[in-house]
């Protein structure tokens, strides 16, 4: 990560991994299997309904407790999640209204092409 900070949440658990690593091993296995479960459930939670953009950095956090390689994917979807925060700060009014207007036709196309074709419950 070049110009930006890395996040707060990376540091805290830097900060933690070494009092992680002194627990119990029965502790850390079951701490895994559920970050693991926590994980698993937020990628399924991407094509079903539920809160998949709060569980899959919750199951990462847990894992990156134990593992690098889930460090290394928190931290980079948490730096990627910053830089469209900045990126949706940083829009004009006339794009916010541009998207307002395609969200409101593609709803509109929708309800035409359902009762164009007689399709649901109508």
């Amino acid at each position: 990560m070049s110009d930006r900070q890395r996040p707060k949440l990376i540091e805290r658990l830097e900060a933690r991994r070494a009092e992680h690593r002194n627990r119990h091993p029965v502790y850390r296995i079951a701490f895994g299997i559920a970050g693991s479960l926590v994980l698993l459930a937020g990628i399924v939670m991407l094509v079903t309904p539920g809160p998949a953009f709060v569980l899959i950095p919750v199951g990462l956090a847990m894992l990156a407790l134990e593992f690098t390689w889930a460090e290394r994917a928190l931290d980079r979807a948490l730096t990627h999640a910053q830089a469209a925060q900045e990126r949706a700060a940083n829009t004009s009014t006339a794009q916010r209204v541009a998207g307002t207007l395609a969200g409101a036709a593609v709803i509109a196309a929708a309800v035409f092409a359902a009762l164009h074709w007689n399709l649901g419950p109508f």
